[in-house]
């Protein structure tokens, strides 16, 4: 019996050309992922043309840094890390993230307690429109599903303070939650 070789997949060769350069293989690699990823970036960044501004930044990252990629791993993966600290870099730049405060208790917000017509968009909307040191918490820690500790390293804040902006991002939902059912209701 001869020896079994590994053909290489799509996107292993994919990954090739673009690390030769092929713009072709970039471009495809882009309209592969740039859906999924703009809407990565719209989570932490307020505006659509902030975030394509931010996408564009990350994918010119992905390109150059693609050599970095390790193959064994998932590329979707490290491209959404990579967006995620573009989309935190930019916060950055913008203005200064967060103001410390004390923590505060607050009930959260369970799953259970959200209605059957509460849709996707609507809540991604809702937390859209919180502050941006509340979003971007929430964001890491509820949707990416990081821990207060690496939160805090990306973000050079400390841990309560990471665990207070999620408190307060999520007592603002509730009451945002809270709102559009009385709303619901009386129409």
């Amino acid at each position: 019996m001869g020896k079994l070789l590994r053909l290489p997949t799509n996107e292993q060769k994919l990954i090739r050309q673009c690390r030769k350069g092929d713009g072709r293989a970039q471009r495809e690699l882009y309209d592969r992922f740039c859906g999924q990823m703009l809407g990565v970036c719209r989570r932490y960044v307020k505006t659509t043309e902030d975030a394509e501004e931010v996408l564009s930044n990350a994918f010119i990252k992905v390109f150059s840094k693609i050599d970095q990629f390790k193959a064994d791993g998932n590329l979707g993966g490290w491209i959404r890390r990579i967006m995620i600290n573009e989309s935190l870099n930019y916060i950055r730049y913008q203005k200064n993230l967060f103001v410390e405060v004390e923590e505060e208790n607050h009930r959260s917000i369970s799953h259970e307690n959200l209605s059957d017509h509460w849709e996707a968009e609507h809540l991604m909307q809702m937390i859209s429109e919180l502050p941006l040191g509340y979003r971007t918490v929430f964001n890491l820690y509820a949707v990416e599903g990081y821990t207060h500790r690496e939160i805090g390293e990306m973000l050079n804040i400390s841990e309560n303070t990471s665990k207070s902006q999620l408190n307060k991002a999520r007592k603002a939902l509730r009451e945002k939650i809270d709102q559009n059912e009385l709303l619901y209701k009386e129409q």
